[in-house]
């Protein structure tokens, strides 16, 4: 697969999962935000092992091999980041989640480096104070003296623990996925979330209810795009790109929130869209190859 390739499905990914800022509305109205999480996980998985089953892959065979993987993989990247975020969402805010998630990148590429031996490049590391300078810009819509008023709970250090679970998968992914089919690798993974996540919905005081016409639309789409497709291509990316090069494209999730917010008649403010822009330059220089020192 070719390198172009690899980034265009990582940037789908960050579309869809932009896209679910705007599709979790409707979904939200609906359903309780365990059972949503366990739903869309769910459903998820079940597409993903039909998809497994008509390409007749081993799948009995690469469990028995990699369960511990899966189980891994399951429980950091989708079971405990859900759980965090959902649960740190209760008492924080959405422009404190912004903030804190925005050193996702960050995180990433000091875990890689610690644990993977990945060395980032001189343009990678340029790359993210801008991704963190344009998460400032949005929040504070240029006006610094907002970040005086902003007030940090408990929340927040469950905010910075689901940032951290989610940086861990990407690391975690890059050390630990099974090689083979990256689409059985996938079914297991969120099965083992799907799983724990219905395990935690049943546990809670929450009941599930039947999703209207336009939340079931939602939920689809979220399903399809947002879980089967950006799990599967952002695994690819981690194995072709890396763990820190691939986390670099996160920072285009709130463009393409704010883009197709845009689209259904919620306009940026100039702040925003100035944003945008330091974004699309900061994923741009990471994507550029380093240079090549030629011999005299």
């Amino acid at each position: 697969m070719r390198i172009a390739t690899v980034y265009l499905l990582v940037t789908i990914t960050t579309f869809f999962w932009g896209a679910n800022f705007v599709l979790a509305a409707p979904v939200l109205a609906n359903l309780p935000p365990m059972w949503a999480a366990a739903v869309r996980f769910l459903l998820g998985a079940a597409l993903m092992f039909t998809i497994a089953g008509i390409r007749r892959d081993d799948l009995l065979v690469l469990l028995r091999r990699h369960a511990a993987a899966y189980l891994l993989l399951g429980t950091v990247g989708i079971t405990a980041f859900n759980l965090l975020f959902f649960y740190a969402m209760q008492s924080s805010s959405a422009n404190n989640a912004a903030l804190i998630m925005a050193i996702n990148p960050l995180l990433t590429a000091l875990l890689a480096a610690a644990f993977l031996g990945e060395k980032p490049t001189v343009r990678h590391w340029l790359a993210l104070p801008i991704a963190l300078l344009v998460v400032v810009v949005v929040i504070s819509q240029g006006n610094m003296d907002k970040f005086a008023s902003m007030d940090f709970s408990h929340g927040d250090l469950l905010l910075l623990a689901a940032t951290l679970s989610w940086a861990l998968y990407n690391v975690l992914s890059r050390r630990y996925m099974p090689p083979g089919s990256a689409i059985a690798n996938t079914s297991w993974i969120l099965a083992v979330g799907a799983s724990l996540l219905l395990a935690t919905a049943l546990a809670s005081d929450s009941h599930i209810h039947a999703l209207d016409l336009k939340a079931s639309i939602a939920m689809a789409i979220m399903v399809v795009g947002g879980t089967v497709l950006a799990y599967l291509f952002w695994g690819i990316g981690i194995a072709r790109l890396g763990a820190a090069r691939t986390s670099i494209f996160l920072n285009l999730v709130p463009v393409f929130a704010m883009l197709i917010g845009s689209f259904l008649g919620t306009l940026p403010s100039v702040a925003q869209v100035a944003g945008g822009f330091l974004v699309l330059g900061g994923v741009t220089i990471s994507m550029l190859p380093p240079r090549r020192i030629v011999a005299a």
